[in-house]
């Protein structure tokens, strides 16, 4: 039997930000932040990105939406080309693909009720015909999220960090996509908000057929809600597999540091850390060949700092770029 088509497709996608100088403003450099990268998503699938600040992973999510012009590659959402579509098209397309953002606090406008922040998707979607039926859209999908009818005529400052990042996912919700970005969705929460959204993110994801890239830092968040989970490091995915495989096999030793990182509540269990020499290189100038070869602590010369290591499958369902791992 032939395998059903990807939801979403990533295809070499790059992204280069100008770095300006001189008298008249040329560009003199460029920042690296996502440099070539492929993957495949399917319908009600969790992908989690994790990585360390700076690694590409918000630029990855927000080039796919076209949020941030890509400098190259192709994103494919259900056989629609995103990255070659125009206006229209790409309105229309929005319908399907949302975004969480990371910081609740910043991302609704204050001088927006809820009501009209949760509805303005509808209004320019056209998904409602009377007022009745607006207004009742958005009780719906308050109450989806555990927040009050009368909620809609208050203002973001007047709830609490959990509240808000409820409203920002029914604003999310509100033109029933397919796809949603949650960017750093949780990072700003107190742990024990972040346990209830990512909860409700799974509720929401059976009852309504979604499908997540979730973006973090946090791997235990992250290995909580994900099928598969992709490493990214200096703008590259250094390895992508199911989150059982990646949290019990790591192969890339960029992944092995990170997991050896992560604390564990009980004290009777020792983990080996693994540190890492030196800073994390600039993206402006990411070093030669791997571009973790400058920090990694099985790295070989000179095939570690003059070759890229290709992005492989290394066991089934489990890729890794490593030059130096089968």
């Amino acid at each position: 039997m032939t395998q059903p088509r990807p939801l979403l497709q990533v295809k070499d996608l790059i992204k280069r930000f100008p770095v300006k100088g001189g008298w008249l403003g040329r560009e003199v450099e460029s920042v690296h932040a996502v440099s070539g990268v492929s993957f495949d998503l399917a319908a009600g699938e969790t992908l989690g990105v994790v990585g360390e600040s700076g690694c590409g992973k918000s630029t990855t999510g927000r080039c796919i939406l076209r949020l941030i012009e890509p400098t190259s590659g192709e994103v494919w959402f259900d056989g629609h080309d995103v990255t070659g579509a125009g206006k229209e098209e790409l309105r229309a397309l929005a319908r399907d693909m949302q975004i969480i953002f990371q910081d609740p606090y910043a991302s609704l406008n204050p001088r927006m009720t809820v009501g009209a922040i949760v509805g303005e998707a509808l209004i320019i979607h056209k998904l409602t015909k009377t007022r009745g039926e607006f207004e009742g859209r958005i009780v719906e999908l308050l109450e989806t999220l555990g927040l009050a009818a009368d909620h809609m005529r208050r203002y973001p400052h007047e709830f609490s960090g959990g509240q808000r990042q409820r409203i920002g996912i029914a604003r999310a919700l509100a033109v029933n996509p397919r796809l949603v970005i949650c960017d750093e969705a949780v990072s700003a929460l107190d742990v024990s908000i972040q346990a209830q959204v990512i909860n409700l993110l799974e509720d929401l994801q059976g009852k309504l057929d979604l499908t997540y890239i979730f973006i973090a830092h946090d791997l235990s968040v992250v290995e909580h809600i994900s099928d598969r989970v992709a490493v990214m490091y200096l703008g590259r995915i250094v390895e992508i597999a199911s989150a059982r495989q990646l949290y019990t096999e790591p192969l890339h030793p960029y992944t092995e540091a990170l997991l050896a990182a992560v604390p564990i509540p009980d004290p009777q269990v020792k983990r080996k850390r693994i540190p890492l020499q030196g800073d994390v290189p600039s993206p402006i100038r990411p070093p030669s060949g791997c571009h973790f070869h400058t920090r990694c602590p099985i790295a070989q010369f000179p095939l570690c700092s003059t070759e890229v290591p290709v992005l492989e499958e290394k066991r089934s369902g489990h890729r890794a770029a490593c030059h130096l791992r089968d």
